[in-house]
C-alpha cells in the first residue's frame, strides 16, 4: 500500500515517515555532541535571561534570613528562637547565601551562559561594521515602505542630493549604478547592537567585580561608648566577615573615638511624641601619622577613612555601673552598653559578669528605663526614649556563670541556669533599683552596686531632661569595598547600554533614480530590522527633503 502510494504522489519521497518501509535513522550524537548541544543551550541568550531571573530569586532568602556577614547577632537569635528549624536552614546555607554552593553554581553558569553570548555576537557585530550597505533592491516597489516622485533634474545632481542628505542624518552609504539606474544604498542604527553588547558586557563586568572584590573586601561591627577610643585592627571588632584574599595587615590603623553622641526626640504633645528625629556621633579620626580630624557619622551618611567607609547602624545608653565588694574595694567598674527593644521608648536590657572579686561570681541581668513609669501591673516601662527619669534595675545572680571552660559566651546574654538567683522576682528580694549617683547593697553582705552619676557639675539639673546624665553608645560598621568605584562604572554602563539599545532604530534607506523621457523618476524605500513604526515616516521625510533640495 505504501509503495502504491508513493508511485501515485511524486512529491512524496520514499521515505516518508509514514511509508512502512522507511527506515530513519537518527545520527548518533556522541559525547563530543552532547557536549556541543549543551554549550550552545548554556550560551543562548534565554538561557542567560532565565538564569538571570533564577539569580534573582535564589537572591530572596538573603532578605528573609539574616546573614552571618552582616548580621552575626540576628542569626544566633535566629537560633535560639527556632532551635528545631536552625539546622535544616544552616544545612541548605540560608544564613549564608551569596556564598552558598547553589547561589554560586547559578552565578557561574550565569558568567560563562554570558560570556558565550557576548564573544559570537561580538565578532558578528565587528564583521558587519566593516560590511557595505547591501545592493539596492532590483524592485523597490516590492517594499511596504515605498514611495514614487518624477521630477525635471539631472540624475547625477539627484543621487548626489540625496547622498548629501542621507549622510547628514547619519547613515553608511554606498552606491550602486546598474541597468539604467542610479542608486544609493543607506543603513545606519549598529549602536543598536553596540549598545546591547556593551549592556551584557556591563553585566558580566559587574559579576567579575562583585565575585572577585567579594575576596578583597571585609565588613566589621564594633560598639563604642562615649570617651572610648576604636582602633581599626581585627581583635578590636565584635564581629568581622572578610574575604579570603584579606590579610591581617590589609586594615589601616586609624582610630576612631567617640566625642559624644547628639539626638533629638520629637517632644511631648507633638505628632510621633518620642521618636528620634536625628542621630549624629561626633567622632575624631587619627591618622597613623598622628594628625587628628573631627568629623561626624549620621545614618545613610557614612564617613569614609582610608577607603573605609563607616556606618553607623544603631545607638542606645550605657550606664556606668561599679561593683565593690563587702571590703569596699572595686572589682568592676565600666560602661555597659544597654541595647534597646522593639519599642521607640529606649527600654534597654544588659548583662554585667564579674567573674573575680567576690566569694562567688556575680551575674546582673539589668533594665534601663530612660524615663521610668509604672503599670497598672505594677511593672517598669519607660515612657520616653529621653533622660526625664533615668532608672536601672538589676535581677542577680551567684554561682558559676559559664565562662571558665574557655566556651566563647556572649556579652550582652547571661544564662542563668545553674546559678541562685538573689534578687528578682524568682527570690526572696525585689530586684536591686537604682537611680544615677545612687548605691544599693548585694543581699547576703556580699558588697554594693553604684549607678555612677555622669552628670557635669555645671549642668543646670533644675531643668527636666536637660542633664546628659548617662553615657550614650554607637554601633559602627566598617565596610571595605575597593570595587564599589567599578561597580558603579558598570552599573552606568548598564543604564547607557539598555537606552541605546531600546532608543536606536535599525533601518535601511534607499534612493534609486531612473532616467525618464520628461526627467527622473526617484524611488524611495525602507525596511527595518525588528519594529520600527516611525520607518514610514523616515521614508517620507527623506521623500519630502530630497524633493526640495532639488526644487528650491
Amino acid at each position: 500500500m505504501s509503495n502504491s502510494r508513493s508511485e501515485s504522489d511524486p512529491q512524496r519521497p520514499s521515505d516518508h515517515f509514514d511509508s512502512v518501509e522507511s527506515d530513519v535513522r537518527q545520527p548518533k550524537l556522541g559525547f563530543v555532541g552532547w557536549l556541543r548541544w549543551a554549550w550552545r543551550q548554556l550560551t543562548s541568550m534565554r538561557t542567560a535571561i532565565v538564569l538571570l531571573l533564577l539569580l534573582a530569586v535564589a537572591a530572596i532568602p538573603g532578605s528573609i534570613f539574616p546573614q552571618r556577614t552582616a548580621d552575626p547577632n540576628g542569626v544566633t537569635q535566629w537560633e535560639t528562637e527556632n532551635p528545631d528549624a536552625y539546622p535544616i536552614a544552616d544545612w541548605f546555607q540560608l544564613f549564608d547565601v551569596y556564598s552558598s554552593v547553589w547561589f554560586s553554581a547559578i552565578y557561574i553558569l550565569l558568567f560563562v551562559s554570558l560570556v558565550g553570548c557576548i564573544l559570537p555576537r561580538t565578532k558578528h557585530h565587528l564583521k558587519a561594521l566593516k560590511a557595505r550597505p547591501p545592493r539596492t533592491p532590483a524592485r523597490l516597489s516590492r517594499l511596504a515602505d515605498f514611495r514614487e516622485e518624477r521630477l525635471e533634474a539631472d540624475p547625477e545632481e539627484a543621487i548626489a542630493r540625496a547622498e548629501k542628505r542621507l549622510k547628514r542624518q547619519g547613515y553608511r552609504i554606498e552606491r550602486y549604478d546598474a541597468r539604467g539606474s542610479l542608486s544609493v544604498s543607506a543603513e545606519r542604527g549598529y549602536l543598536r547592537e553596540t549598545g546591547n553588547l556593551v549592556f551584557h558586557a556591563a553585566l558580566v563586568g559587574i559579576l567579575v567585580c562583585v565575585g572577585l572584590g567579594g575576596q578583597f573586601a571585609y565588613t566589621g561591627q564594633s560598639v563604642i561608648i562615649e570617651g572610648s577610643t576604636f582602633v581599626n585592627s581585627l581583635i578590636n571588632y565584635s564581629s568581622m566577615n572578610k574575604g579570603r584574599l584579606v590579610a591581617d595587615e590589609a586594615l589601616e590603623p586609624y582610630a576612631v573615638t567617640l566625642d559624644s553622641f547628639d539626638v533629638s526626640y520629637v517632644p511631648f504633645g507633638q505628632n510621633g511624641a518620642g521618636q528620634a528625629g536625628d542621630f549624629q556621633a561626633n567622632v575624631t579620626v587619627r591618622q597613623p601619622d598622628g594628625s587628628a580630624t573631627e568629623d561626624t557619622v549620621r545614618v545613610n551618611h557614612p564617613l569614609d577613612v582610608f577607603h573605609d567607609s563607616i556606618y553607623l547602624l544603631g545607638n542606645g545608653y550605657a550606664p556606668t555601673i561599679t561593683v565593690r565588694d563587702a571590703d569596699g574595694e572595686i572589682v568592676f567598674s565600666d560602661s555597659v552598653p544597654f541595647l534597646p527593644g522593639a519599642d521607640n521608648t529606649m527600654t534597654s536590657t544588659g548583662v554585667v559578669k564579674v567573674p573575680d572579686g567576690l566569694e562567688e561570681q556575680l551575674g546582673l541581668i539589668g533594665f534601663f528605663y530612660p524615663t521610668q513609669v509604672e503599670l497598672e501591673t505594677g511593672a517598669f516601662t519607660s515612657g520616653f526614649a529621653d533622660l526625664y527619669n533615668p532608672v536601672l534595675t538589676f535581677r542577680a545572680y551567684v554561682g558559676d556563670l559559664g565562662i571558665d571552660d574557655g566556651t566563647p559566651r556572649s556579652v550582652y546574654t547571661l544564662d542563668p541556669s545553674g546559678m541562685e538567683e538573689i534578687a528578682g522576682p524568682d527570690s526572696e528580694l525585689t530586684s536591686l533599683e537604682l537611680a544615677p549617683g545612687e548605691t544599693v547593697d548585694l543581699p547576703g553582705d556580699r558588697g554594693s552596686i553604684t549607678f555612677e552619676d555622669e552628670t557635669p557639675e555645671e549642668a543646670d539639673v533644675s531643668e527636666i531632661g536637660a542633664t546628659e546624665s548617662v553615657k550614650r553608645f554607637v554601633s559602627l560598621q566598617v565596610h571595605h569595598d575597593a570595587s564599589k568605584i567599578w561597580v558603579l562604572g558598570f552599573a552606568i554602563l548598564i543604564v547607557a547600554g539598555l537606552i541605546t539599545g531600546l532608543l536606536v532604530p535599525r533601518r535601511r534607506l534607499w534612493v534609486k533614480v531612473t532616467p525618464t523621457d520628461d526627467g527622473v523618476r526617484i524611488e524611495y524605500a525602507g525596511l527595518a530590522r525588528g519594529e520600527d513604526p516611525a520607518i514610514r515616516r523616515a521614508v517620507d521625510d527623506l521623500a519630502d527633503g530630497h524633493k526640495s533640495d532639488l526644487t528650491s
